[in-house]
C-alpha cells in the first residue's frame, strides 16, 4: 500500500512539472499557454496606431486595417475621414547623404479648387456701369 501512495504522489507531482514547464514555455514565447492546444490567435486586422487630442471634443485617430492606414477625426458633429489609403513610411536610412525620401501619393477625398485671400466661393453681383 505504501508503495501506490509513493507512486501517486510522484505521477502528481510530474503532471505539476509538466504543466509549469508548459506555462513557462508558453509566457517565455510571448504567447498564450493555451496556443498548444487551440492554436495561436490570428493575426489583429484592426488596431489604432495613435491618437491626438485636437481640442476637448475632437480627437485624430490613425486606424490601421490589413496594413492600410486612415487618418480620422471623431467627436464634433460628424466624424470624418480626413486621408484614407496611407502606406507604409518610407524606410530612412542612416547616411544622410543617402537620405532618399519617397513621396507616398494619396488622393484627398474631398478635392476643391484653392481659394486665394478675399475669395470666397460665390461669384459677386457685376454692377451695371453707370
Amino acid at each position: 500500500m505504501d508503495i501506490l501512495f509513493y507512486l501517486f504522489v510522484f505521477a502528481l507531482l510530474a503532471l505539476i512539472a509538466a504543466a509549469a514547464v508548459w506555462v513557462g514555455k508558453g509566457y517565455l514565447n510571448g504567447q498564450s499557454p493555451t496556443a498548444a492546444l487551440f492554436g495561436a490567435r490570428p493575426e489583429r486586422r484592426l488596431g489604432v496606431i495613435e491618437q491626438a487630442n485636437v481640442d476637448g471634443r475632437r480627437r485624430l485617430l490613425l486606424i490601421r486595417r490589413d496594413d492600410v492606414e486612415h487618418l480620422v477625426m471623431t467627436g464634433g458633429p460628424v466624424d470624418v475621414v480626413i486621408e484614407t489609403g496611407i502606406g507604409e513610411r518610407p524606410a530612412r536610412r542612416t547616411d544622410p547623404a543617402e537620405t532618399v525620401m519617397v513621396a507616398t501619393t494619396s488622393q484627398p477625398i474631398f478635392a476643391r479648387s484653392p481659394r486665394t485671400f478675399g475669395q470666397s466661393g460665390e461669384r459677386a453681383p457685376e454692377r451695371a456701369a453707370e
